[in-house]
Protein backbone atom coordinates (compact mmCIF):
# COMPACT_ATOMS: atom_id res chain seq x y z
CA UNK A 1 0.00 0.00 0.00
CA UNK A 2 1.65 3.48 -0.66
CA UNK A 3 1.33 6.24 1.92
CA UNK A 4 -0.34 9.14 1.03
CA UNK A 5 1.84 11.94 0.17
CA UNK A 6 1.47 15.73 2.13
CA UNK A 7 1.08 18.12 -1.04
CA UNK A 8 1.57 21.01 0.83
CA UNK A 9 4.53 19.63 2.95
CA UNK A 10 7.22 22.91 2.38
CA UNK A 11 9.99 21.76 0.05
CA UNK A 12 13.02 20.57 1.87
CA UNK A 13 16.02 23.48 1.95
CA UNK A 14 18.67 21.82 -0.27
CA UNK A 15 22.44 20.94 1.49
CA UNK A 16 24.13 23.60 -0.91
CA UNK A 17 21.54 25.98 -0.12
CA UNK A 18 22.20 25.45 3.51
CA UNK A 19 25.97 25.60 3.27
CA UNK A 20 25.67 29.33 1.82
CA UNK A 21 23.04 30.46 4.55
CA UNK A 22 25.96 29.42 6.85
CA UNK A 23 28.75 30.83 5.31
CA UNK A 24 27.12 34.17 4.27
CA UNK A 25 26.63 34.32 7.69
CA UNK A 26 29.94 33.25 9.62
CA UNK A 27 31.60 35.83 6.57
CA UNK A 28 29.07 38.05 8.25
CA UNK A 29 30.11 37.73 11.61
CA UNK A 30 33.92 37.78 11.14
CA UNK A 31 33.25 41.02 8.75
CA UNK A 32 31.47 42.69 11.54
CA UNK A 33 34.42 41.77 14.64
CA UNK A 34 37.20 42.95 12.46
CA UNK A 35 35.29 46.44 11.47
CA UNK A 36 34.63 46.81 15.10
CA UNK A 37 38.07 45.92 16.32
CA UNK A 38 39.58 48.51 13.50
CA UNK A 39 36.87 51.37 14.59
CA UNK A 40 37.74 51.05 18.18
CA UNK A 41 41.61 50.14 18.59
CA UNK A 42 43.16 50.55 15.33
CA UNK A 43 41.78 53.95 13.37
CA UNK A 44 43.06 57.28 15.02
CA UNK A 45 40.53 59.78 16.18
CA UNK A 46 39.14 62.25 14.08
CA UNK A 47 41.11 65.82 14.16
CA UNK A 48 37.41 67.71 14.74
CA UNK A 49 34.99 64.82 16.14
CA UNK A 50 37.49 62.84 18.19
CA UNK A 51 36.68 59.32 18.85
CA UNK A 52 32.71 60.06 18.19
CA UNK A 53 34.10 59.69 14.14
CA UNK A 54 34.28 55.58 15.13
CA UNK A 55 30.46 55.88 14.75
CA UNK A 56 30.85 55.97 11.03
CA UNK A 57 32.12 52.53 10.41
CA UNK A 58 28.63 51.38 11.36
CA UNK A 59 26.08 54.16 10.88
CA UNK A 60 26.65 54.50 7.40
CA UNK A 61 26.73 51.11 6.30
CA UNK A 62 22.90 50.79 8.59
CA UNK A 63 21.78 53.61 6.54
CA UNK A 64 22.88 52.04 3.52
CA UNK A 65 21.01 49.00 3.95
CA UNK A 66 17.76 50.40 5.13
CA UNK A 67 17.32 53.27 3.21
CA UNK A 68 18.58 51.78 -0.37
CA UNK A 69 19.08 48.10 -0.64
CA UNK A 70 16.34 46.78 1.18
CA UNK A 71 13.46 48.78 0.19
CA UNK A 72 15.00 49.14 -3.20
CA UNK A 73 14.94 45.59 -3.39
CA UNK A 74 11.23 44.90 -2.41
CA UNK A 75 10.47 47.81 -4.72
CA UNK A 76 11.98 45.75 -7.58
CA UNK A 77 10.35 42.68 -6.27
CA UNK A 78 7.38 44.07 -6.00
CA UNK A 79 7.42 45.28 -9.68
CA UNK A 80 8.62 41.98 -11.04
CA UNK A 81 5.53 40.13 -9.26
CA UNK A 82 2.96 43.09 -10.49
CA UNK A 83 4.65 42.55 -14.28
CA UNK A 84 2.38 39.30 -15.87
CA UNK A 85 5.84 38.11 -17.36
CA UNK A 86 7.73 37.36 -13.93
CA UNK A 87 4.60 36.68 -11.85
CA UNK A 88 5.49 34.61 -9.20
CA UNK A 89 5.02 34.57 -5.41
CA UNK A 90 8.55 33.99 -5.14
CA UNK A 91 8.65 37.83 -5.48
CA UNK A 92 6.32 38.58 -3.20
CA UNK A 93 8.03 36.86 -0.76
CA UNK A 94 11.30 38.36 -1.50
CA UNK A 95 9.16 41.81 -1.21
CA UNK A 96 7.94 40.92 2.56
CA UNK A 97 11.29 39.37 3.58
CA UNK A 98 13.58 42.72 2.33
CA UNK A 99 10.88 45.38 4.08
CA UNK A 100 11.01 43.37 7.36
CA UNK A 101 14.95 43.13 7.37
CA UNK A 102 15.16 46.72 6.10
CA UNK A 103 12.58 47.86 8.91
CA UNK A 104 14.71 46.85 11.48
CA UNK A 105 17.77 48.34 9.59
CA UNK A 106 15.94 51.91 9.51
CA UNK A 107 15.66 51.60 13.11
CA UNK A 108 19.21 50.96 14.08
CA UNK A 109 19.92 54.20 11.40
CA UNK A 110 17.69 55.86 13.34
CA UNK A 111 19.26 54.73 16.72
CA UNK A 112 22.84 55.20 15.68
CA UNK A 113 21.92 58.37 14.27
CA UNK A 114 20.48 59.70 17.36
CA UNK A 115 23.83 58.70 19.33
CA UNK A 116 25.42 60.46 16.57
CA UNK A 117 23.71 63.68 16.66
CA UNK A 118 23.20 64.06 20.59
CA UNK A 119 26.81 65.39 20.75
CA UNK A 120 27.23 66.81 17.23
CA UNK A 121 23.79 68.59 17.31
CA UNK A 122 23.04 69.14 21.36
CA UNK A 123 19.87 67.28 20.84
CA UNK A 124 19.06 63.60 20.04
CA UNK A 125 16.49 64.09 17.54
CA UNK A 126 15.66 67.74 15.11
CA UNK A 127 12.87 67.70 12.42
CA UNK A 128 15.80 67.60 10.18
CA UNK A 129 14.93 66.92 6.42
CA UNK A 130 17.03 63.80 6.11
CA UNK A 131 15.28 62.58 9.80
CA UNK A 132 12.18 63.22 8.75
CA UNK A 133 12.23 61.11 5.34
CA UNK A 134 13.99 58.42 6.71
CA UNK A 135 11.25 58.64 9.52
CA UNK A 136 8.53 58.37 7.17
CA UNK A 137 9.94 55.70 5.38
CA UNK A 138 9.96 53.58 8.25
CA UNK A 139 6.53 54.56 8.98
CA UNK A 140 5.34 54.03 5.39
CA UNK A 141 6.89 50.25 5.56
CA UNK A 142 5.45 49.20 8.42
CA UNK A 143 2.52 50.12 6.88
CA UNK A 144 3.27 47.69 4.41
CA UNK A 145 3.90 45.18 7.24
CA UNK A 146 0.70 46.06 8.66
CA UNK A 147 -1.22 45.54 5.63
CA UNK A 148 0.10 41.96 4.77
CA UNK A 149 -1.27 41.10 8.27
CA UNK A 150 -5.42 41.63 6.70
CA UNK A 151 -6.29 38.42 5.89
CA UNK A 152 -7.29 37.60 2.39
CA UNK A 153 -5.82 35.37 -0.59
CA UNK A 154 -2.60 35.07 -1.12
CA UNK A 155 -2.55 36.59 -4.46
CA UNK A 156 -4.70 39.43 -3.58
CA UNK A 157 -2.75 40.46 -0.61
CA UNK A 158 0.05 40.30 -2.45
CA UNK A 159 -0.80 42.82 -5.53
CA UNK A 160 -2.19 45.33 -3.02
CA UNK A 161 1.30 44.80 -0.75
CA UNK A 162 3.35 45.01 -4.03
CA UNK A 163 1.18 48.60 -4.81
CA UNK A 164 2.45 49.78 -1.38
CA UNK A 165 5.57 49.07 -1.56
CA UNK A 166 6.35 50.83 -4.48
CA UNK A 167 4.14 53.75 -3.08
CA UNK A 168 6.06 53.97 -0.39
CA UNK A 169 9.53 53.44 -2.58
CA UNK A 170 8.84 56.91 -4.04
CA UNK A 171 10.23 58.47 -0.72
CA UNK A 172 13.59 56.69 -1.35
CA UNK A 173 14.66 59.51 -3.59
CA UNK A 174 13.81 61.84 -1.63
CA UNK A 175 15.13 60.70 1.10
CA UNK A 176 18.34 60.56 -0.84
CA UNK A 177 18.39 63.86 -2.29
CA UNK A 178 17.44 65.81 0.84
CA UNK A 179 20.83 67.42 1.95
CA UNK A 180 20.51 68.78 -1.42
CA UNK A 181 17.23 70.00 -1.66
CA UNK A 182 16.75 71.61 1.54
CA UNK A 183 19.22 73.33 3.78
CA UNK A 184 19.99 70.60 6.50
CA UNK A 185 21.87 70.10 9.80
CA UNK A 186 22.46 66.45 8.21
CA UNK A 187 26.53 66.49 6.76
CA UNK A 188 26.12 65.30 2.65
CA UNK A 189 27.70 62.39 1.36
CA UNK A 190 31.21 60.86 3.02
CA UNK A 191 32.32 59.32 -0.32
CA UNK A 192 29.55 58.94 -3.43
CA UNK A 193 29.47 63.28 -3.20
CA UNK A 194 28.55 65.17 -6.05
CA UNK A 195 32.09 65.98 -6.71
CA UNK A 196 33.05 62.48 -6.46
CA UNK A 197 35.81 63.47 -3.59
CA UNK A 198 36.13 60.89 -0.82
CA UNK A 199 36.26 63.33 2.72
CA UNK A 200 38.19 60.49 4.25
CA UNK A 201 41.17 58.89 3.66
CA UNK A 202 44.12 56.48 5.01
CA UNK A 203 42.50 53.34 7.45
CA UNK A 204 39.41 55.72 8.57
CA UNK A 205 38.75 54.90 4.76
CA UNK A 206 39.27 50.90 4.76
CA UNK A 207 37.05 50.60 7.33
CA UNK A 208 34.41 52.25 6.58
CA UNK A 209 34.35 50.22 3.11
CA UNK A 210 34.26 47.28 5.51
CA UNK A 211 31.40 48.14 7.67
CA UNK A 212 29.64 48.37 4.27
CA UNK A 213 30.33 45.33 3.20
CA UNK A 214 29.91 43.74 6.39
CA UNK A 215 26.64 45.27 7.23
CA UNK A 216 25.56 44.49 3.52
CA UNK A 217 26.68 40.82 4.15
CA UNK A 218 24.31 40.39 7.74
CA UNK A 219 21.33 41.77 5.60
CA UNK A 220 21.84 38.98 3.03
CA UNK A 221 22.23 36.66 5.96
CA UNK A 222 19.03 37.91 7.18
CA UNK A 223 17.23 38.47 4.28
CA UNK A 224 18.12 34.16 3.16
CA UNK A 225 16.50 33.14 6.60
CA UNK A 226 13.48 35.44 6.69
CA UNK A 227 12.40 34.06 3.05
CA UNK A 228 12.49 30.68 3.96
CA UNK A 229 10.80 31.19 7.38
CA UNK A 230 8.29 32.78 5.17
CA UNK A 231 7.97 30.22 2.31
CA UNK A 232 7.15 27.55 5.65
CA UNK A 233 4.17 30.38 7.15
CA UNK A 234 2.89 29.93 3.37
CA UNK A 235 2.58 26.12 3.31
CA UNK A 236 1.55 26.12 6.69
CA UNK A 237 -1.16 28.43 5.89
CA UNK A 238 -1.99 26.61 2.90
CA UNK A 239 -2.09 23.33 5.16
CA UNK A 240 -4.71 24.79 7.97
CA UNK A 241 -6.85 26.40 5.16
CA UNK A 242 -7.53 22.95 3.38
CA UNK A 243 -7.81 21.11 6.99
CA UNK A 244 -10.24 23.90 7.66
CA UNK A 245 -12.30 23.11 3.97
CA UNK A 246 -12.12 19.52 5.04
CA UNK A 247 -14.35 19.97 8.44
CA UNK A 248 -16.60 22.33 6.87
CA UNK A 249 -17.04 19.84 4.00
CA UNK A 250 -17.59 16.76 6.86
CA UNK A 251 -19.51 18.92 8.76
CA UNK A 252 -21.90 19.69 5.74
CA UNK A 253 -21.88 15.92 4.82
CA UNK A 254 -22.78 15.01 8.39
CA UNK A 255 -25.83 17.80 8.26
CA UNK A 256 -27.29 15.85 5.24
CA UNK A 257 -26.98 12.87 6.52
CA UNK A 258 -29.17 13.93 9.78
CA UNK A 259 -31.65 15.10 7.03
CA UNK A 260 -31.85 12.06 5.02
CA UNK A 261 -32.59 10.59 8.18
Amino acid sequence: MIPSRNVHAPPAQSPRARWAVGIIGITAVAATALTVWLGLWVTPPDQSQGDLVRLVYIHPGVAWVALYLAFALAAVSSLLFLWTRTRSMFWDRLAAASVEVGVVFNVCTLISGSIWGKPTWGVWWAWDARLTSTAVLLVLFLGYLALRRVPAEPDVRAKRSAFVALFAAVDIPIVHFSVLWWRTLHQGATVLNPNLSPTIHGSMAWTLLLGFVAVTLVFVWMLLVRYRIGVLEDYLGTGELDVALRERQAEGAVTDEEEAA
